[in-house]
């Protein structure tokens, strides 16, 4: 009995911290870093990898540009021609979810978040049926990549 209660908590424990994937297809998962500690590390995990990053977007710094608050919001645009053109080929559309993304930023209680589109989500939504295998390597990969930026 108290085995089983056990594993029960161990199971839920686990679920809990398995990243929500929302029906839109947003993966969000917590971070254990600041907002800015979050991007630089999933930016250096980028770079070792010699994935291109096309800009980076600080929506913060934006905000106050213009005398406005916003908490910390950052954006990092980035992407793999040998993974996103086949996509493409498949079907244009998929070109404005393309380069991927992820957002980082801080909630109102301080809790750092990242968040990502699911590239299973994306071809569903542009109808692409036939680029399982390049859907696969790129959520093992932003999988990864998310979880090494976001963990202790």
């Amino acid at each position: 009995m108290i085995y089983r209660v056990i594993v029960s908590i161990a199971f839920v424990m686990v679920l809990l911290s398995l990243p929500a994937v929302a029906a839109d297809g947003l993966v969000q998962k917590p971070s254990a870093h600041s907002t800015d500690q979050t991007v630089k590390r999933f930016k250096g995990i980028l770079e070792k990898k010699g994935i291109r990053v096309f800009a980076h977007v600080n929506h913060r710094e934006n905000a106050q540009a213009v005398n406005l608050e916003l908490n910390n919001i950052q954006v990092l645009i980035f992407g793999n021609p040998l993974l996103g053109t086949p996509l493409m080929q498949a079907n244009s559309t998929i070109g404005i979810d393309l380069p991927m993304k992820v957002l980082v930023w801080e909630d109102a209680n301080g809790k750092v978040w990242l968040a990502y589109n699911e590239p299973s989500y994306m071809v569903a939504r542009h109808g692409i049926a036939n680029r399982q295998a390049i859907v696969n390597k790129m959520a093992k990969a932003l999988k990864k990549m998310t979880n090494a930026a976001t963990s202790p």
